[in-house]
């Protein structure tokens, strides 16, 4: 399998949003840190729709591209939601993209004629390795951003300090 710095990129960031997304659905807490991995979350999102547009099997265009162009449409709704703080529209865009995500993804990783099962085939270190890496990706970044509690900030139940 030839080595394509654009599908490898577009995989990434797809692996990226796939990870980042549930974790910031299922977060109790809208704050900053749902702010800042929703923003690399939407980055991400955007690269992969972009980007698919240049990753054309047999010289024409799928039903993913029409995915691609539909999930550029629902995030930006998103963002324009949230900054409008209409959270239901917000949430509702938000998680009918990742739902088209996994989709895609799904499709991307069971058909036999796709890249990623012939990567597996061909190359399961390499694979293995890039999914490795994209976890780590998905830690670091939330580790980075996540609150950190002051030390001593709980106190014991029944301490009176």
């Amino acid at each position: 399998m030839d080595w394509n710095p654009l599908l490898a990129t577009h995989v990434i960031a797809a692996l990226y949003a796939l990870l980042v997304g549930p974790i910031n659905i299922l977060r109790r807490r809208r704050d900053r840190t749902h702010r800042l991995l929703g923003y690399t979350w939407a980055a991400s999102m955007y690269y992969v729709c972009g980007s698919s547009f240049w990753i054309v099997t047999d010289g024409r265009f799928s039903w993913l591209h029409g995915l691609s162009a539909l999930t550029i449409v629902t995030v930006t709704l998103g963002i324009v939601a949230a900054v409008k703080r209409d959270i239901r529209a917000h949430a509702m865009n938000m998680a009918g993209s990742h739902l088209g995500l996994l989709i895609a993804f799904l499709f991307a990783a069971t058909v036999p004629s796709r890249s990623i099962p012939r990567l597996l085939v061909s190359d399961p270190g390499t694979a293995w390795l890039t999914g490795s890496l994209v976890v780590a990706a998905v830690a670091a970044v939330y580790l980075t951003v996540r609150p950190r509690r002051a030390s001593g900030s709980r106190r014991r139940a029944g301490s009176h300090a």
